[in-house]
Order: structure tokens, then C-alpha cells, then sequence
């Protein structure tokens, strides 16, 4: 499994905006800048946090955007989830994927899904707080 771009950079914006949290409402072109991602890359990934309830943002004169959860609140496996989808090593333990027709007699299943359980685990018990402040593992 390898982590995209757009993954990556969420996980920026989260522990930048959790970082600056008593700056009120803050331009993306400020993240954009501090960060170095370009802006338009950005405008692609902050639909995603918004839609999904991890941060607010307000239009004109004075706005920009902040977390609408505390940063304890928010982990990395869900913000990864949002971005990378679910996170499954394999094709065949996509929440999408059809049926296995070899699920009953293949060797390495218990592996995959163990190892999909621990990476669901390990980034579940990271929060962007503990990125922010350098406390993660």
C-alpha cells in the first residue's frame, strides 16, 4: 500500500490549520505557502475535509479555513480513508471488490486481512494533535 499525494497533503492541512487553530479562519493561500503545495492542488483537497465535517470555511474578506473538530478528535486512518479510500492492501478486501472465487482455499487471505487490521489500527490510534505537536510515533 503507498500513500498518495492528495494523503499526504490532507494530513498537512490538518496538522498546519490544528498549528495555527487560534489564528481563526486562515487563507489557504497561507497553508499553500508555509506547506508548499500549490493552491490548486488544495481547492482539490479541502472540498473533501469540508464535505466531510473536519473543516469549516468561510468566503470573503476574512475568511479562509479551520478545523471544525478539536485536533484530538481528528485520526489519521480516518482522514486517510477519506482520501485514499479504504485503506486494503489487497483488491480483494476493497469494500468494493466482488467476490473472491479463491477466498475458501488461498493461503495468504489471514495475512492480508491481519495486515489490513493493523494498518487500520496503527493510524487509527494517531491523532492530527499529536502530529501537530510531534508526538506520534
Amino acid at each position: 500500500m503507498m500513500i498518495s499525494t492528495r494523503g499526504r497533503y490532507a494530513l498537512r492541512v490538518m496538522i498546519d490549520l490544528a498549528e495555527h487553530s487560534n489564528d481563526g479562519y486562515i487563507p489557504m493561500k497561507e497553508v499553500a505557502a508555509r506547506q508548499e503545495i500549490s493552491l490548486k492542488y488544495l481547492e482539490r483537497i479541502l472540498p473533501v475535509l469540508v464535505k466531510n465535517g473536519f473543516v469549516e470555511g468561510i468566503h470573503g474578506k476574512g475568511g479562509g479555513y479551520r478545523l471544525s473538530r478539536i485536533p484530538e478528535e481528528c485520526t489519521v486512518g480516518e482522514i486517510l480513508r477519506l482520501t485514499e479510500g479504504d485503506l486494503a492492501p489487497v483488491a480483494c478486501l476493497s469494500c468494493s471488490a466482488e467476490p473472491c472465487m479463491k477466498e475458501s482455499s488461498c493461503k495468504t487471505l489471514s495475512m492480508w486481512r491481519e495486515f489490513h487490521r493493523l494498518t487500520n489500527e496503527y493510524f487509527d490510534g494517531i491523532t492530527v494533535a499529536e502530529l501537530a505537536s510531534g508526538k506520534a510515533l
